[in-house]
């Protein structure tokens, strides 16, 4: 594979992405050289009905974004000074490492269900079809993205010399997520994305080694850019008027409510699973050394993702509550 330099000069206006809200790389964005810009369809369902896209054709500007992005991960690992590494950088990195193996079964559990759905929708609506494919199409890149953020946290892990993975509990990150409503799934990604972002950009903040600092800002534009192709694909399944808007509601209330899994491992209780492992459950804290919070930033970050899959304004965690009751019809 031929390969680019890390990107992370032209992306280092990921956190200033976070800051307007995370919507960068889309498709509602003009001026000199938009026209020929790979970006993300931010109207699927627009661009399928009325502009008559086609598969290949959505298709084709997924693949020519993912070339524009793609990095090295053994430029990105070679870059780093390990010696350079405090005792909370080498904790990021082992945290980071172990959440990133639960991305792979997440992309495989997407592809399958995408491609179940659609199929379940041909002859019924062949534009939710579409868009469900594009979705499961789209899979193969986030999964190897993922690929390249878990590869290059654990070979650093083991270059630091750091507490081992085992082959037991690499196994037991690769279980796969029960399957759920397809909107749901999409909005669970979302916010996922938007925990890991927010996480990332505050980690590359306290970092001192520069390789390393440009290996976290690299994985959070990354999660940046997945973020928004999830929320391109939530919105077209609610524009189609087939999926209920409530469903995102219902996700974003799970991690918004008191206790909810926007704190992740820091809740008082934490879900014990045995179905699969949610990565935000297990990140561990230890005394004395730097862990990302930022719930206000991640908080404000799910709200605009709700505008933008929905339509609707919410700015609390108890408007999102009241909403979603009000959609249900409590």
């Amino acid at each position: 594979m031929t390969t680019v330099s890390p990107r992370v000069a032209r992306e280092s206006s990921a956190e200033a992405i976070l800051e307007q809200g995370g919507s960068g790389h889309v498709e509602h964005e003009t001026g000199a050289g938009a026209a020929n810009r790979p970006v993300i369809v931010a109207d699927l369902y627009q661009a399928i009905t009325r502009e008559n896209r086609t598969l290949v054709d959505l298709t084709w500007e997924q693949q020519r974004l993912h070339e524009s992005r793609r990095w090295s991960a053994m430029e990105m690992v070679g870059a780093v000074d390990i010696q350079r590494l405090s005792e909370s950088d080498r904790n990021l990195v082992w945290n980071a490492g172990r959440a990133e193996l639960t991305t792979k079964p997440g992309a495989d559990r997407l592809e399958r269900l995408a491609d179940a759905e659609c199929r379940k929708w041909q002859g019924r609506n062949d534009v939710v079809a579409s868009i469900l494919q594009a979705c499961g199409t789209w899979s193969r890149y986030w999964n190897e993205e993922e690929a390249h953020h878990e590869t290059s946290f654990n070979r650093l892990s083991r270059m630091l010399e750091l507490e081992p993975i085992s082959d037991a509990t690499f196994i037991e990150y690769r279980k796969v997520f029960p399957d759920d409503d397809m909107l749901r799934t999409l909005t669970l990604l979302s916010i996922s994305e938007i925990v890991a972002a927010v996480n990332y950009g505050h980690c590359a903040r306290v970092i001192q080694d520069p390789g390393l600092k440009a290996l976290f800002k690299q994985v959070g534009a990354d999660e940046i850019q997945h973020m928004n192709y999830f929320i391109a694909f939530a919105k077209a399944l609610v524009d189609s008027g087939e999926y209920k808007a409530k469903e995102a509601f219902a996700v974003a209330h799970l991690f918004l409510r008191e206790g909810g899994e926007v704190h992740g491992s820091k809740r008082d209780h934490v879900e014990s699973r045995g179905t699969h492992v949610n990565w935000w459950d297990q990140v561990e804290h230890r005394e004395g050394l730097y862990s990302p919070d930022a719930i206000e930033k991640k908080e404000a970050l799910i709200f605009n993702a709700l505008k933008r899959i929905t339509g609707m304004t919410v700015s609390s965690a108890q408007e999102v509550e009241d909403t979603w009751m009000d959609l249900v019809g409590c």
